[in-house]
């Protein structure tokens, strides 16, 4: 972990933000909670809208989409109450997720979805996805420490 909080913290530093600071986040999640899709969304609560701004996979889910935010188990767990949201299978995916059979056919099965907050509120959220059972609670933990090291980068968006 101390390698890739190293990782992101140069990138914090660097002039071309907020893409230097993402791109470190991404390679800091792989090294230390693994996916094989992994993306990051601004929060616009007014809009009522998830606003894409990164994307380990730019033609299956490029930057600048955006999804509805609907009333869900997911958004009152990771919008409303900022607490991590975990599904561990191809069943939580098609539950919780209305572009599951795109998610499937990229091998992801599970999700590990982090909130970033900040000022009492959540203004962004990271998303790994990966194999089934790839996530537990101790990752929720861990990755929380870089969603918070995504607040500088997501307020530039």
């Amino acid at each position: 972990m101390r390698e890739a909080l190293g990782l992101v913290l140069r990138a914090l530093g660097e002039a071309e933000q907020p893409r230097a600071s993402f791109a470190a986040l991404e390679r800091a999640a792989q090294w230390t909670l693994g996916h094989r899709l992994f993306t990051i969304m601004r929060h616009d609560a007014a809009a009522g809208v998830n606003r894409r701004v990164w994307s380990s996979d730019p033609l299956a889910y490029p930057p600048g989409g955006a999804k509805p935010i609907r009333e869900t188990e997911w958004t009152r767990t990771l919008l409303r109450e900022g607490r991590p949201f975990i599904g561990r299978n191809a069943a939580d995916i098609r539950a919780h997720f209305p572009d599951a059979e795109l998610i499937l056919s990229l091998g992801c099965e599970s999700v590990l979805n982090l909130p970033v907050r900040w000022r009492g509120g959540v203004i962004g959220t990271i998303n790994l996805l990966d194999r089934a059972g790839a996530y537990a609670p101790h990752h929720a933990r861990e990755g929380q420490v870089l969603a918070a090291l995504a607040i500088p980068a997501l307020l530039l968006v």
